[in-house]
């Protein structure tokens, strides 16, 4: 019940930040996004190192 109430909750907040502040949403979309990136180059860099 607990984790239903949370989840519709963020999904709220979600929508609200969206509607309300689309560039915030958008810079914070895209600072994930890049986050992301940079992970995924790290664990390829080092990828590399362990095999070549």
């Amino acid at each position: 019940m607990v984790k239903k109430i949370l989840t519709w909750g963020g999904l709220a907040f979600l929508v609200f930040f969206i509607a309300y502040r689309p560039d915030s949403a958008a810079g914070v979309a895209g600072k994930i996004g890049d986050t992301i990136g940079e992970v995924l180059s790290g664990m390829g860099d080092f990828l590399a190192g362990v095999v070549g």
